[in-house]
């Protein structure tokens, strides 16, 4: 494990958006890394595409937007 330098402002929009998605500062940092390495490998899907790709291929079914989470 190694250590990233990144800009004040952009740690405290990290720090905001872990409050509201549940995710430690780390956690949200490294998905936003992972969607961004994959969005560039792949510029032509959308971000639903790319998160739809990866909940395939860890075999999870995303939830439904007619049925309400478990």
């Amino acid at each position: 494990m190694g250590l990233v330098k990144i800009d004040d402002a952009l740690h405290e929009e990290i720090r905001r958006a872990s409050t509201v998605m549940c995710r430690s500062i780390n956690a949200q940092a490294e998905f936003w890394m992972k969607i961004g390495m994959l969005a560039e490998a792949h510029p032509t899907l959308s971000f639903t595409e790319i998160v739809r790709r990866e909940l395939a291929a860890a075999q999870a079914a995303p939830a439904s937007a007619d049925r309400p989470a478990a």
